[in-house]
């Protein structure tokens, strides 16, 4: 087996102290660690009620107990903290960036191989079962949190849910603001959190100390071998422990490995350890905890703060998901599978903190469709399993693909290590299946709509590329007859937005057509989106004199840069492309699709949910952040 690379450190954690890693390590226990650090709240809950259920019996709870150990242990610090983290993308993890390492640009074209195309719809749909987990963490973590009040009075219990939805459209509404403000805190919150709920657990430990020997994992085998089949089913509880185990790998470009590592192995590890020991101890002393045996930690007057406590660790843990979704979507959009949409920077140091309004009331409104529709957190959890599980999978078939091509480890050693990978999380995903039919659907119905969406766009826009490509007359015949007609020139610079890096504009032909004039300094420029999170140094702008006052512009940005036109020609200018900010317009163009009956290149349900995304995509000029008042649009109509 040939040396792993290391992944990249962030920026600014590069050269950290070790102070600077206290701090990080910190904002990763109220990032990264929100939604796992949540799960307590139901998880052990899952297993010892509903159908597929289990009595709280000593032999019952131990097993439990091993199970959920080895799957923190075997998940969460096996696969992910030691091999999944290593797959980095220059420092970036997630679905998407994976997804960026191992599919060829060519994955779409007609002569692409049936693996490229596998690769890449199994992406895809992985990024779509996210969406979905954006979805159901909100609402599982929220709900699960306020269902505390119904075990002080029965009369709260009624408003379990009006305050869910309160909480979840309060917690929506203030995402314009930003995270930056409340960010410092979380960790704090978090670090609180974990230190309650592992106290909570050692003080119920104590009083039965030899729960503690439900470490063996002999105790595991033995509940299977006395349950069979049911016993894999409560599998389907079990999983609910390592949720927002993928939040170590997408988080990993805001915080660094070392950090992620260091909350865990510190502080997260064992206080979900001590907790769910201390829940499996209060089973055993009274069976009837099994209604809320989190809750039951916490008796008398503790429990008003620990609800408190609780319902403010699930609103961080639903704000890590939503932080990540938006920077998910802009990904995606970035590497041209998602329509333009407005993406909003709330803070000026951080980058990757931003908002997109669209994404953000999309999954407010399926949050709160989801509490209403389900009303418990039992209820949800069987949604949630399907989701978790999904994405686990195809994370890993997807690490296969960079061991073998990107590390050149042989099929056996990668082989085995993601064989025992599918093992555990197939075993996962399979105890999860019989739970389809009871709200399972949903997210493998959410990741379907945004899989279409996704494919779509992308087949769309190569075909919307394909044809104005076609239309193109080759720029050196267009600088001939330039030449040839000597056309008058005015003063100042005039871009020409392209999606192609060769070939003449359409939009410039219809200029120079309808106008018969020219100015001094033409710009053809394209932007391409390379497959990294971020392109740095003076190469990312090619310019390329072609004479007669013509320049070709290439620029390059990362699939987690937003493209910036005139911060582009600033660049240019280094490079002897002066462009003066007020003596420059703007051209681009605005297609009209004209949808053809015939499906030959696109299915026709394809060409009108194109059409529909177009027409509701955010425009050119916003989102090249081009200055308005300086485009202008030349409209042409393209048959698709």
């Amino acid at each position: 087996m040939t040396a792993m690379p290391e992944p990249h450190e962030p920026a600014s954690g590069a050269h950290a102290t070790r102070g600077r890693s206290a701090a990080l390590a910190l904002g990763a226990l109220g990032v990264v660690y929100g939604d796992i650090g949540t799960s307590p709240l139901y998880a052990l809950k899952e297993c010892v009620n509903g159908p597929h259920g289990v009595a709280p019996t000593p032999e019952n709870v131990f097993g439990i107990l091993s199970l959920v150990t080895w799957a923190l242990l075997l998940v969460v610090v096996v696969k992910y903290l030691t091999f999944i983290m290593r797959a980095d993308n220059q420092g970036e993890g997630g679905i998407l960036a994976l997804f960026a390492l191992v599919i060829p640009k060519g994955a779409f074209r007609g002569d692409a191989g049936w693996r490229a195309r596998m690769l890449m719809y199994l992406g895809l749909f992985g990024a779509g079962l996210l969406f979905g987990e954006s979805m159901l963490t909100p609402a599982i973590s929220v709900l699960s949190a306020v269902e505390g009040l119904g075990l002080i009075t029965t009369r709260l219990g009624a408003l379990v849910v009006p305050i869910t939805c309160v909480i979840l459209v309060a917690l929506f509404m203030v995402q314009r603001f930003g995270t930056g403000k409340v960010g410092m805190v979380f960790g704090w919150v978090m670090l609180v959190w974990f230190t309650v709920i592992g106290f909570a657990g050692v003080v119920a430990i104590w009083s039965h100390p030899g729960i503690l020997a439900a470490a063996n994992p002999l105790f595991g085998v033995r509940f299977f071998l006395a349950h069979g089949w049911h016993g894999f089913f409560v599998l389907g509880g079990v999983v609910l422990v390592i949720t927002g185990g993928e939040a170590l790998y997408a988080d990993m470009g805001h915080f660094g490995r070392r950090a992620i590592r260091m909350a865990w192995y510190a502080l997260v590890l064992p206080g979900l350890l001590l907790n769910y020991y201390g829940q499996g101890a209060e089973l055993l002393a009274n069976p009837a905890a099994r209604t809320n045996p989190f809750y039951a930690l916490a008796p008398g007057w503790t429990l008003y703060p620990m609800v408190l406590l609780a319902t403010a660790a699930a609103v961080i843990a639903s704000q890590a998901l939503i932080s990540g979704i938006f920077s998910v979507t802009r990904q995606a959009v970035q590497l041209n599978y998602w329509p333009r949409v407005r993406v909003v920077h709330t803070s000026a140091e951080e980058a990757g903190q931003i908002y997109i309004p669209e994404i953000n009331y999309l999954l407010m409104i399926g949050c709160i469709c989801l509490v209403l529709g389900f009303r418990s957190s039992s209820g949800l959890a069987a949604a949630y399993g399907i989701a978790v599980t999904g994405t686990m999978t195809i994370t890993s078939i997807l690490f296969y693909v960079v061991a073998r091509d990107r590390w050149r480890w042989s099929k056996w050693a990668a082989g085995s290590l993601v064989a025992l990978f599918l093992v555990v999380d197939l075993a996962f995903f399979s105890a999860n299946v019989n739970k389809i039919a009871a709200g399972g659907w949903i997210p493998l119905a959410i990741g379907a709509v945004v899989f279409a969406v996704m494919t779509t766009w992308r087949r769309g826009r190569l075909e919307l590329g394909a044809k104005i490509a076609q239309a193109a007359l080759p720029i050196e015949l267009f600088l001939d007859d330039v030449k040839l007609r000597m056309p008058p020139r005015v003063k100042g610079t005039a871009v020409f937005m392209t999606s192609t890096s060769d070939g003449t504009p359409g939009v410039l032909l219809h200029h120079f057509k309808h106008n018969k004039v020219l100015h001094e300094q033409v710009v053809l420029l394209s932007v391409k989106t390379e497959r990294v999170p971020i392109v740095r140094g003076g190469h990312a702008a090619e310019v390329t004199e072609l004479g007669n006052g013509f320049f070709r512009v290439i620029a390059r940005i990362g699939f987690m840069q937003d493209p910036d036109v005139p911060r582009i020609l600033e660049v240019c200018g280094r490079k002897g492309l002066v462009a003066l900010p007020g003596d420059t317009s703007y051209y681009l163009g605005r297609e009209t699709l004209i949808m053809l009956p015939s499906g030959k290149n696109m299915a026709i349900w394809r060409k009108v949910l194109f059409s529909f995304l177009s027409r509701n995509a955010r425009p050119a000029t916003q989102f090249f952040r081009i200055p308005p008042n300086r485009v202008v649009e030349m409209g042409a109509q393209i048959e698709l």
